[in-house]
Parts: C-alpha cells; sequence; structure tokens
C-alpha cells in the first residue's frame, strides 16, 4: 500500500519524510549528482525510477542519486499510516536509466549515508553508508561504501555478504561475556581509506580474553575487496592505530574512549633532562667574573 496517491503527494513525501545525514558533495566524483526532487530538469528521472519501482514495496523516495546511466536509489516502506517514521525500514537499489531493471543492493534500518570515501588510488570516491538490522532490539550495525561498478554499468555494495556489510557495532554480546568495541576509518599516508574493527572478549575467570582485529579495504594491485583478519605484529599495530584514530568525525570511529583502548596506547616516552655531571667535572669550575 503506497500513501501516495497523487504526483504531488508523492513529491511531499519524499523530500519531507526523512533527513538525511550531511552529505559532502565537494568530494563526490564529477560525474555524479543527487537528483533534486523540486527542480524541473529532474522530473524525468523522478517519473523513470517511480515507474520502474511500481512493481516493488515501498513508500516514499528518500534519495535519489545518479552516476552515468545509473540510479542509486533509496526507499522507505512504512507498515501502515499509524506507524512512527522510527519503524519504517530502507531498501537501497540499482535502477538502470536505459531500462527498467532494478536490482535491490541492501535492507534494514536507520540508513545513515556519510561522507564520500576514498578506497583506491586515482579512483572516484565511494559513498559510506551506516545501518542497521533491526528496529526496537539489540541491533547489530553495518558499514559499508556504494560506488558505481563502470563494467557492469551498475550500483553496488562494499564488502556485502548477502544483507550484511563490515559488521562494526554489536549491542547483544554473548551472556557472560564482557564485550569492547573499537572501530574506524583510517587514512593511509597517500590518503586511502579502511576499516579498521577490534573485538575484545573478556570470559572473566573462565578462560583468557580473546582479540578479533580485522582490516577491510581494497587490494592496491587488483581491486578487489579484501577482508583480513589481523595477527601478530599486524594485529598489535591496528589495535594502535583504532586507538589513536581521531574524533573528529564520529560516525566513523567509536570506541576510542573505552578503557581497553587507554590502556592499549602506547605511552609516549618524554625526553628526561640530563642531571648528572660531565665525567670530567671534579667540582673545581667557578662561574664567569667570579673571584678565584
Amino acid at each position: 500500500m503506497r500513501f501516495a496517491s497523487s504526483s504531488l503527494l508523492f513529491f511531499l513525501i519524499a523530500a519531507t519524510l526523512f533527513v538525511a545525514a550531511p552529505l559532502s558533495a565537494q568530494q563526490s566524483p564529477d560525474s555524479f549528482r543527487w537528483v533534486d526532487f523540486h527542480s524541473a530538469k529532474d522530473q524525468n528521472v523522478v517519473a523513470w525510477v517511480k515507474r520502474s519501482l511500481e512493481p516493488e514495496k515501498w513508500t516514499a523516495i528518500r534519495e535519489i542519486g545518479v552516476e552515468y546511466d545509473a540510479a542509486l536509489v533509496v526507499t522507505t516502506l512504512r507498515a501502515n499510516p499509524q506507524s512512527p517514521p522510527s519503524a519504517d525500514t530502507f531498501t537501497v537499489w540499482n535502477l538502470s536509466l536505459t531500462s527498467h531493471v532494478v536490482a535491490p543492493l541492501l535492507q534494514g534500518v536507520n540508513l545513515r549515508l556519510l561522507d564520500w570515501m576514498l578506497l583506491a588510488d586515482g579512483a572516484p570516491r565511494e559513498l559510506g553508508a551506516l545501518y542497521d538490522n533491526c528496529n526496537e532490539c539489540a541491533a547489530s550495525t553495518f558499514l559499508t561504501a556504494f560506488h558505481y561498478d563502470l563494467p557492469h554499468h551498475m550500483w553496488t555494495g562494499r564488502w556485502m555478504r548477502g544483507t550484511q556489510a563490515v559488521p562494526i557495532w554489536n549491542t547483544n554480546p554473548s551472556e557472560g561475556v564482557d564485550l569492547t568495541q573499537v572501530y574506524a576509518v583510517l587514512s593511509e599516508p597517500n590518503g586511502r581509506q579502511l576499516v579498521g574493527t577490534w573485538n575484545h572478549f573478556d570470559y572473566g575467570a573462565e578462560k583468557k580474553p580473546e582479540d578479533i582485529i580485522y582490516r577491510y579495504d581494497l587490494d592496491p594491485f587488483s581491486g578487489l575487496e579484501r577482508t583480513q583478519m589481523l595477527m601478530g605484529k599486524e594485529a598489535e599495530a591496528m589495535k594502535q592505530r583504532l586507538c589513536g584514530a581521531p574524533s573528529v568525525a564520529p560516525e566513523l570511529a567509536r570506541g576510542q574512549d573505552s578503557a581497553l583502548c587507554q590502556q592499549s596506547l602506547k605511552p609516549r616516552l618524554a625526553r628526561k633532562p640530563v642531571t648528572t655531571p660531565p665525567a670530567n667535572n671534579h667540582g673545581r669550575s667557578v662561574p664567569p667574573g667570579a673571584r678565584r
């Protein structure tokens, strides 16, 4: 069931039903643009998207992003007119602008569109996003990035395994386990970005604590997505990077204020002043101009 029974109402719902997180248009690819629902020049795109999605279940269109011949579309679904907006679910679609081919990329709740991420050298930036897997529950939060796949002329998400991308936060740990979580989007010296996660499981007196540390990025040679579980020195180095991540973008880093991070950060050794006299000092020196 749809609430939009007329074009005017459809546009009003799409424009005002939800407020997206701030988007950084300055770093978006030159070939990408967000559709303006109020602009006359974009009405043909809006009409094409609406017609293509006609067989699907949705209540309102939240966003339409266009790059070349494909649209990245976000729709929301409300169970009934009395349901609160916080209970809405969302679907992100890849939609062809040269045919009516539509494919869902992911579904969930509480979608937050983030800044544009640089995942590969010399490649366009990709749109980061956070989302949860359920409402009114102990939700898990996932991170992905949407990019235009040029060879296949379509949008797709990064590190997807079914409907789940990078798991960065879990609010429902196993009973009897004290879980500490840290994650961050980190930048390499050349500006290329990656995602790091650290889950520390404290089992109390039952057994030793366990650390699970992952790195998510793109292989710099093949461009393929990588999911690496880190061990040894690589894991220790990632702990330091995660705990030292800046807090300028809270949605891109979390857990740095945990006691685990504070204990894990290596203290910087301050240079101590030299207070011992030189080896040839016999206590006979006098200040300049002093009487002998």
